[in-house]
């Protein structure tokens, strides 16, 4: 993926560190679950869920001031919800923590949100370079080149004509003039 700005690399990796800490940071030795802060502070009744939901808010607030889009910040609103509603359930609510990690899949769609912007933001050849594409599914720009017309026939690169636009044409390149 392209390169993120630097102020967005640094606060996205602080911000990984602590869903880490939350999440992840220590692992089960028997069975090789990893559990966080937030998946023992849970255990404490009431208050544990409670504590636990000022470093998801954080982590909230940071991609607010981040610059995230509504949807985005509406997705990350949404994890807390569900982690919070349903961790606060007593004993399944614990086990439902050690499973949803609300924290990484937050910093997950952050870091997602942040190299699609970044990518959008580059040239056209630099984005195809990256991406696979059909003659069905290649991006508006390049079906328009004139290069692009009539490429599915052999040599077509090399006898360009300007394209006669047809008043009606067939999915299967039949013109169909009326």
């Amino acid at each position: 993926m392209p390169d993120l700005a630097k102020h967005h690399h640094k606060q996205l990796q602080a911000l990984e560190r602590l869903a880490h800490r939350m999440d992840r940071a220590f692992r089960i030795p028997l069975i090789g679950v990893r559990i966080g802060w937030d998946s023992i502070a849970g255990l404490v009744p009431g208050v544990g869920d409670t504590i636990a939901l000022i470093p998801a808010g954080y982590i909230l607030y940071s991609g607010y001031r981040m610059g995230a889009s509504a949807p985005i910040l509406a997705r990350m609103a949404a994890n807390i919800g569900v982690d919070a509603l349903i961790g606060s359930i007593p004993l399944a609510g614990d086990l439902f923590d050690v499973a949803w990690k609300a924290n990484t899949r937050n910093t997950d769609l952050l870091r997602r949100h942040f190299e699609e912007r970044a990518a959008s933001d580059e040239p056209l050849p630099k984005r195809l370079g990256r991406k696979r594409f059909s003659s069905l599914t290649a991006p508006r720009e390049l079906r328009l080149a004139p290069t692009y017309v009539g490429a599915h026939h052999p040599g077509a690169l090399h006898r360009w004509k300007p394209h006669k636009q047809a008043s009606w044409q067939h999915p299967l390149n039949r013109t169909l003039d009326s």
